[in-house]
C-alpha cells in the first residue's frame, strides 16, 4: 500500500491544491494512505479534515516582518517542528511526501531530506519563496505553474503543470441562470463578484464600500465576499442588489453569477480565474513574501489577460477601473478569450503524474 504525506497550509492558496492533489492521489490509486502535516493553529487544521483526511500540527511559526520578540522564539519552533516531523515520517513510513508551500513545509520535507524520502514540491507561485528554494535542491521533482522558474529551481527539475484548483470549480456545470437564483439576483443588471481571498482584503473591501453609491447609480449587483473582519461593516451596505458574505463556500455558483471578478492575485485566486474565464480586475497584495502577487497578475496582464489596480491606488481608481470595464464590452470579450487561454484544468493529474513516477 502507498503512503504520502502532504505538507504546508496557512491560507486556502496553499491548502485547496494541497486537498485536490490528495484527491487525485485517491482517485487514481484508491487503497492509498494520506496523512496532512499542517502549522497548529492555522487554516489546514479546520479545513483538511472537513475535506475528509487526517491532519498532524506543528509548532513552527512564520518569520514576522516587524520587530517582534516571536522571532526570538521562531528557532526553538522550527527545531521542535522538524524533530515532530521525522517522528511523524518514522511512524507512518511514506513513500513520498509532497510540499506546497506554507509555514509547515519547511520542516516536513527537510525531515523527509533527513530520512532519505523523496519529496515533490508544487510551487504555486511566479516567484518562489526562500522555503522551496531552499529545498528544491533535493526535490525529486518541481511541479510549476508559470514560465521562467528556472531562475529559482535547478531546470532538470522542473515540470509545468499548473496549479490544482477544486474540482467543483473546474468541473462546474453551473448555468449563470440558476447562480444568479441561488443568490437571488436579478438577469437585467452587470453582476460583480468581489473577493479578497480565504481571509478577504482590507483594501478591495475599503474601496469597494467607498464606491457604494457609484455602484448603486450604475445599476451594478455585487456578491460581495469581505472575510471576518469586515463583514460587519459592509453588510450594514447589503440591499437587494448586493449580496454581503464573510465567506462564500459555493464559489462555483459565485464565478457562475459573474459577469466581471475583482480579486487579489493569489496564486491559486489566479489558477481559478484561469479556468473560470470571466474579465478581472487583479489587485495584488502588497503583503506577501518578494510581492509575488504582482508577479502572478502581470504574467496575466502581459498577455491581455486580466486589467490591473496597485493595492496603493485602490482607493483611487477601483471602481473607476470597474465602471469603464463595465462599458467597454470589447475589452471585456478581449480579456475573456485571454483568459480561457491561460486555463490548465487537469494540473492535479499532472502532478499525479510526478508523484507516481517518484514511486517507482
Amino acid at each position: 500500500m502507498k503512503k504520502f504525506i502532504i505538507s504546508g497550509g496557512g491560507t486556502g492558496g496553499h491548502i485547496f491544491p494541497a486537498v485536490a492533489i490528495a484527491n487525485a492521489l485517491k482517485k487514481n490509486i484508491p487503497d492509498c494512505e494520506i496523512l496532512f502535516v499542517g502549522a497548529e493553529g492555522r487554516m489546514e487544521m479546520q479545513k483538511v479534515p472537513e475535506a475528509g483526511y487526517a491532519i498532524k500540527g506543528l509548532p513552527i511559526a512564520g518569520l514576522q516582518r516587524s520587530l517582534d520578540l516571536k522571532n526570538l522564539l521562531l528557532p526553538i519552533k522550527v527545531l521542535k517542528s522538524v524533530m515532530m516531523a521525522m517522528k511523524i515520517i518514522s511512524d507512518f513510513k511514506p513513500d513520498v511526501a509532497i510540499g506546497v508551500g506554507g509555514y509547515a513545509s519547511a520542516p516536513l520535507l527537510f525531515a523527509a531530506k533527513l530520512k532519505g524520502i523523496p519529496y515533490v514540491i508544487q510551487e504555486q507561485n511566479s516567484y518562489a519563496g526562500i522555503t522551496n528554494k531552499i529545498l528544491g535542491k533535493w526535490a525529486q521533482k518541481i511541479c510549476v505553474a508559470y514560465d521562467g522558474m528556472q531562475n529559482f529551481f535547478p531546470k532538470e527539475k522542473i515540470v509545468f503543470t499548473g496549479n490544482p484548483v477544486r474540482a467543483n470549480i473546474s468541473e462546474s456545470k453551473v448555468t449563470k441562470q440558476e447562480a444568479l437564483q441561488f443568490f437571488d439576483l436579478t438577469e437585467n443588471k452587470k453582476t460583480v463578484l468581489v473577493i479578497g481571498g480565504s481571509l478577504g482584503a482590507r483594501t478591495i473591501n475599503q474601496s469597494i464600500d467607498a464606491g457604494i453609491e457609484k455602484i448603486n447609480v450604475e445599476n451594478i449587483q455585487l456578491v460581495w465576499q469581505t472575510g471576518k473582519g469586515y463583514f460587519e461593516t459592509a453588510k450594514q451596505k447589503a440591499n437587494n442588489s448586493i449580496k454581503v458574505f464573510d465567506f462564500i463556500k459555493q464559489m462555483d455558483i459565485a464565478y457562475a453569477a459573474a459577469d466581471i471578478i475583482i480579486s487579489r492575485a493569489g496564486a491559486l485566486s489566479v489558477s481559478e480565474l484561469c479556468i473560470v474565464g470571466k474579465p478581472c480586475v487583479l489587485v495584488p497584495s502588497p503583503n506577501v513574501a518578494e510581492d509575488h502577487q504582482t508577479k502572478n497578475a502581470k504574467a496575466l496582464v502581459n498577455k491581455n489577460a486580466a486589467v490591473l489596480v496597485k493595492d496603493l491606488e485602490a482607493k483611487e481608481k477601483l471602481i473607476s477601473t470597474l465602471l469603464e470595464l463595465i462599458k467597454d464590452e470589447t475589452k471585456q470579450n478581449q480579456l475573456l478569450q485571454n483568459i480561457k487561454q491561460l486555463a490548465i484544468a487537469d494540473a492535479d493529474e499532472r502532478i499525479f503524474e510526478e508523484i507516481r513516477k517518484t514511486t517507482t
